[in-house]
């Protein structure tokens, strides 16, 4: 007698899918502290890749070994160097921009991730390229301004995500009144993180997307854009329940953005079927759906690089791949980036994989936050204490932190 299959809960309620997340949350984390140690001024772009890439593995590798599950790449390693938006993962067959080294001083912005059963964690930092052997001093000026804007620009956007009442306290009817709030419009929210970014004299990057994550799927059905371009908008609002890849991006120049000439070497599957006639592209689409699935790829990662160059453009030709084309700021102004994955849970926002925090005492600006509302919702907290989480160092609030951060700046004048 046939027995009905049970059908698996993917959803957050199931305790096995916020571990798959946590696990590879954490391998995200781990590679993404090794990568960053590799970004030294002089150092080749792809080799840092590659290497990246070697660390994913070998982390992926140790965890559930002997399930059977599907576990890889979320994103592949990526270092963007100063003016480039969009992650960038050069191949060893362009002679020039293979040989694409770090600059001193430039914002780099590292983006990678790993996947458990299809639940990914992508994360992206941005650091400031160090040269070798050199002690690092304390950042100062137009840089030490583009990385403090882009630091308290993603903190307040991550308290815009979460949804209206859920943190509430006071009475009950003081709760009840602050969950019939209507959660903030994309238009709002960009208008609150302009403030941010125009404290520190600098502009949001056109169309950074934030998208709704599920099994196997980095772009949902809801995404939220920030200083939308043309023809381009934010749907729905963030829920509990729902698992976010949230990004934030801002630029030392006007924040518009265009394409850049490289070539395009990021990818990734569509659900979409056609019928390819080269063998070449036969052979990529086959390999990239065993090794990748529907998550982002490089072409640097497939095994035959000449194939993957010939074979990838009926792909995307047939709309079997979408591809990311190599975008950059407009003026080739530095820009930086970060990209949090989080879950929304009744309990507030938990961070499933996340770029470190700016450790602010080594960022010294003339420019700070001044505008109220910004500073209320900076002092509101991620997420409710559950009183689990025993011994952890607390952490300053985010307006404390900026008001601290322009205390210290006007001491430093008094002296």
């Amino acid at each position: 007698m046939a027995t009905e299959e049970k059908e698996i809960d993917y959803s957050l309620n199931n305790p096995d899918t916020l571990t798959k997340y946590k696990t590879a949350a954490q391998i995200s984390e781990k590679v993404l502290a090794e990568v960053s140690k590799l970004c030294v001024a002089g150092e080749k772009i792809i080799s840092i890749c590659e290497k990246g890439d070697k660390l994913i593995e070998e982390e992926i590798a140790k965890v559930y070994r002997g399930k059977k599950i599907t576990k890889g790449f979320s994103h592949p390693t990526t270092v963007s160097p100063a003016a480039f938006v969009t992650p960038y993962t050069p191949i060893a067959g362009d002679e020039k921009e293979a040989a694409t080294e770090l600059q001193p001083g430039e914002p780099v912005k590292i983006q990678l991730g790993a996947q458990i059963d299809g639940f990914g964690s992508i994360v992206c930092d941005t650091i400031l390229a160090p040269t070798k052997d050199k002690a690092e001093d304390v950042v100062t000026g137009r840089p030490a301004d583009l990385m403090l804007a882009t630091y308290y620009a993603n903190e307040l956007l991550l308290r815009l995500m979460i949804p209206p009442g859920l943190l509430a306290t006071g009475t009950d009817e003081e709760k009840a009144k602050a969950a019939a709030a209507k959660a903030p419009t994309q238009a709002k929210i960009t208008s609150l993180l302009e403030k941010v970014a125009k404290a520190y004299d600098c502009n949001l990057v056109e169309s950074t997307t934030s998208w709704l994550f599920d099994r196997n799927e980095i772009e949902g059905k809801k995404k939220i854009v920030i200083s939308p371009g043309e023809g381009t908008k934010g749907e729905g609002s963030p829920e509990v329940g729902e698992v976010w890849g949230v990004e934030m991006g801002v630029s030392l120049g006007s924040g518009k953005v265009k394409q850049f000439e490289n070539r395009t070497t990021l990818h990734r599957r569509t659900t979409q079927t056609y019928a390819l006639k080269r063998p070449s592209s036969r052979k990529i689409l086959s390999e990239v759906q065993k090794k990748f699935g529907t998550f982002p790829f490089s072409l640097r990662q497939l095994e035959d690089e000449r194939d993957a160059k010939s074979g990838v453009i009926e792909c995307v030709r047939g709309n079997v791949f979408r591809q990311y084309e190599v975008v950059g700021d407009k003026d080739n102004s530095p820009v930086a980036r970060l990209l949090t994955t989080i879950a929304i849970t009744k309990n507030g926002i938990t961070k499933l994989g996340a770029p470190p925090a700016l450790d602010l005492s080594k960022y010294k600006s003339d420019k700070k936050i001044e505008d109220e509302e910004i500073l209320k919702i900076l002092e509101q907290p991620l997420s409710r204490n559950t009183g689990k989480a025993k011994n952890k160092k607390k952490k300053k609030p985010a307006k404390k932190a900026a008001k601290e951060e322009s205390e210290s700046e006007e001491d430093s004048d008094d002296e």
